[in-house]
């Protein structure tokens, strides 16, 4: 017993012993960040790209422009609407050098990754974004925006028009715009996009669409689209045309594209099926 006595440390010693084990296990736990911390750092490191492609007519026979409105034969206010060229329908407008497909929608769903800063550049930059009632049509035909960006809704025709629609979040509504008058409205994210109508020009037809991110874009006239400052990694990429709906695969929840950083990701062209759009 004497020398097992003996082999025992002073208790001075076993409490600083474990004053020391606790305060190593302390500075450990306090050099280590929390998770999530880690997590929006590690998604900070990988970067930010690039998603650009076309949206084309898959045929060598593109449509023509459907005329809504001969060139002087408005029924309502005709010295105004189609007094100098007639009033085509744009809900299928196709390039016939390039085949691409203009006012298509393509935009991100549930986008991963942080990209605050990137929305409060985009807002900065335009705080607001326009749709006129010009010569009795609505310019630009599709518009798109994010919801902290003020929609304007103007009229630069000299004649009264007014503007209708309805959504699912945003609810109705109808108001009669006066000659060079206009409307500010604060609109909230939509799933799908707006159909804007002047029931006193009843050929008069428009979308806009609300975002909650901002990646998003609306095609040009040879169809392109480029979507900027997307956090890299699995994004999920949709493409909307009036005529045909969803373009892109699994409708609303959009096609996997695989973003790099500081890279540009072409998808290529992305065809529109003739028969989907009669």
């Amino acid at each position: 017993m004497k020398n097992l006595t003996r082999s025992l440390p002073p208790a001075r010693l076993v409490c600083a012993g474990l004053v020391a084990a606790l305060g190593a296990a302390l500075s450990t736990a306090q050099a280590a960040p929390p998770a999530t911390i880690l997590a929006a750092s590690l998604t900070a490191q990988a970067g930010y790209g690039t998603i650009k492609g076309r949206l084309v007519w898959e045929s060598a026979e593109v449509p023509s422009l459907k005329v809504l409105v001969a060139k002087g034969e408005a029924q309502k206010d005709p010295q105004v609407c189609a007094r100098v060229e007639a009033i085509p329908s744009r809900e299928l407008v196709v390039d016939p050098s390039s085949k691409g497909v203009q006012y298509g929608y393509a935009y991100l769903v549930k986008p991963q990754g942080e990209y605050s800063s990137a929305a409060k550049e985009l807002v900065a930059k335009a705080p607001k974004v326009e749709i006129d009632q010009k010569n009795c049509e609505f310019i630009p035909h599709v518009a798109a925006l994010h919801q902290s960006q003020d929609l304007v809704l103007k009229s630069s025709d000299p004649v009264t028009h007014n503007i209708r629609f309805t959504s699912f979040t945003n609810g109705a509504f109808n108001q009669v715009l006066s000659p060079n008058g206009q409307v500010e409205l604060k609109l909230i994210e939509e799933r799908r996009p707006i159909p804007l109508a002047c029931d006193i020009h009843p050929w008069m037809r428009g979308y806009v669409m609300v975002f909650a991110h901002p990646f998003f874009a609306v095609t040009g006239e040879d169809g392109s689209f480029e979507i900027t400052g997307v956090p890299a990694g699995t994004q999920n990429l949709v493409l909307w045309q009036e005529k045909v709906g969803y373009v892109t695969q699994r409708a609303g929840r959009g096609i996997p594209v695989e973003v790099a950083a500081n890279q540009v990701t072409n998808v290529g062209d992305i065809p529109i099926n003739p028969a989907k759009a009669k």
